[in-house]
Formats: structure tokens, C-alpha cells, sequence
């Protein structure tokens, strides 16, 4: 979503056959160019400072405890330690992992990204860090048994 309350569509172009990814608004695909600050911004580093976001809240206290106390409701049977570990887990896996499966963990855990004159607001889907940890719980009990 652009700053002025729009949705932002991807684009590109191409210029001495190199390809540029972008984000445009509405607005500024409808050629109203006055009515939002920001009209284009550079897809990838977008995307690399959400994927950044994603990693770094993982990690943070606050969404371990949260993301523990959900799962309790689940499966009283899961700790605290168990949930750390397997958050932990995703830091280092996350660059071995296939682009698609990244897009597919990404749209689990964004429910929208906004574009701001000051930077980016990236709104969670708290459902979806719960169900990342339970996949990730299982890979791990699955690896455990297979070894």
C-alpha cells in the first residue's frame, strides 16, 4: 500500500536489457502524479528490508512469548524453550530455502506491507507465525525420528 492509502502493483521495465522490478501505486498508474508523494519504489529493496523485518521479529522476546502463549492453546504440551528453537531455526534455514517456499513463508506471516514517506509499516498475520512454528516443530521432531 502506497502513502496515499492505495495499492501498490508490481512492475517493471526494461533499459540495455537489464530488467527493473518495481512497485508502482494506483495513483500514479492513472497518471494523477500530484496525488501521491512516492508514485514507484525499487522492488527488491522492499523486499529485502521486509524479509530483514520478518527475521529480526522473530527473534524478538515479545513475539516468542506471544507466539508461545498461542500455541499453548493448541498443545499444552509445548514450552517456551520448544518455541524459541524453533524460531530460531529460521534465521539460518532462510537462505537454503527455495524462492517459492520463501514467498509462500513470507505471505504466511505479512498481511500487508505499507510504503511510507518515512519507511515501511509491515503489519503481521499473528495466525501465521503460530502455524511457522508448528511446521517448524515438526520438521524438527521429523528430522529427530528419521536420525
Amino acid at each position: 500500500m502506497g502513502p496515499d492509502g492505495k495499492a501498490m502493483a508490481p512492475s517493471h521495465t526494461r533499459r540495455r536489457g537489464r530488467l527493473y522490478r518495481f512497485y508502482r501505486t494506483a495513483t500514479s498508474l492513472k497518471l494523477c502524479h500530484d496525488a501521491c508523494p512516492i508514485r514507484a519504489v525499487p522492488a527488491g529493496e522492499v523486499e529485502a528490508a521486509v524479509i530483514n523485518q520478518i527475521r529480526a521479529l522473530l527473534c524478538a522476546p515479545e513475539v516468542v512469548v506471544r507466539t508461545w502463549r498461542a500455541a499453548c492453546l493448541d498443545d499444552e504440551q509445548v514450552n517456551e524453550r520448544q518455541v524459541v528453537e524453533a524460531l530460531q531455526r529460521l534465521d539460518p534455514l532462510w537462505d537454503q530455502l527455495f524462492p517459492a517456499e520463501q514467498a509462500r513463508i513470507l505471505q504466511l506471516l505479512v498481511a500487508r506491507v505499507g510504503v511510507r514517506l518515512d519507511g515501511l509499516e509491515i503489519t503481521l498475520r499473528v495466525e501465521g507465525i503460530g502455524s511457522l512454528m508448528e511446521e517448524l516443530r515438526l520438521q524438527e521432531a521429523t528430522e529427530h525420528h528419521a536420525a
